[in-house]
């Protein structure tokens, strides 16, 4: 071989398509992230369902009626695998972005050969599976509390991927925005969590008086949880339509919002 050309850069890869190898690895990374804390990520939020379920169901849950023509215990159950769900898809997102703004190493994202629509991919289907696993082990730890049936496993999947998608991607716009942790706290504590609890998922939307039973069908986290415990009980607390066309408006939005942010580097690129 010549000196000359023994000398020259390896010529960079050239990518055709998806950059499937890239993607793959941002997804991994964003898995053995919250796999290698998994005692913080995994264990934690099992507890804490456990002690809603102490609360609610052991309790006081003997003195409370049927609510929806189910148990109190099998209706709060879905509800709080739910609530688990979308608050871990949310912190896997954003504190993965946000810690690698603050600690300047956001360039390790952006550098590689991956699009706008891969890095949202990479993160968006990490968060989601973090939030799927924690709701698969929290409803394994609820079943024996609250014995549940499977009336329509299509919704329990559909709203289970959904809102794990949805809040994957709504952390990632909040990381993106947010300037310090501050930030993010303020949007999980003043936003995400409010809408949580005040979307149904300890009582039924459709007993609330009016205006708070209208102003709460503007809330989409109502249609998420709503949908997901329908899939259990086959009682849908609102419109099973409406829910799955809300969810499905919900994750092109935030991830066109998503994509926007990368493809413009807003707040990324200094």
């Amino acid at each position: 071989m010549p000196i000359a050309a023994a000398a020259l850069p390896p010529v960079p890869k050239s990518y055709r398509g998806v950059n499937w190898d890239g993607l793959r690895a941002l997804y991994v990374r964003e898995v053995r992230r919250f796999w290698k804390v998994g005692l913080q990520t995994l264990a934690a939020p099992i507890v804490t369902t456990l002690l809603y379920m102490m609360v609610f169901v052991v309790a006081v849950g003997h003195a409370r009626p049927r609510v929806g023509g189910v148990p109190f215990a099998a209706f709060i159950a879905p509800g709080l695998i739910m609530m688990q769900i979308m608050n871990n898809a949310f912190s896997n997102s954003s504190s993965s972005l946000l810690q690698a703004k603050m600690n300047g190493l956001i360039g390790d994202f952006l550098t590689p050969p991956l699009s706008p629509g891969e890095l949202v991919a990479g993160f968006a289907l990490g968060a989601t599976t973090r939030g799927i696993a924690v709701g698969t082990v929290a409803a394994l730890a609820i079943f024996p509390f609250a014995p549940m049936t499977f009336a329509a496993a299509w919704a329990i999947f559909y709203f289970a991927f959904g809102a794990a998608l949805i809040m994957g991607l709504l952390g990632a716009i909040a990381a993106i925005w947010s300037e310090k942790f501050d930030h993010i706290a303020a949007v999980t504590n003043f936003i995400v969590m409010p809408m949580t609890f005040l979307s149904g998922t300890f009582y039924l939307v459709s007993a609330l008086p009016e205006p708070f039973r209208t102003i709460s069908q503007y809330n989409p986290f109502f249609y998420l949880i709503a949908g997901f415990r329908y899939g259990f009980t086959g009682h849908m607390d609102g419109s099973l339509g409406v829910g799955v066309a809300v969810t499905a408006a919900l994750v092109v939005a935030l991830w066109a919002i998503t994509w926007r942010m990368f493809a413009t580097g807003y707040k990324l690129k200094t």
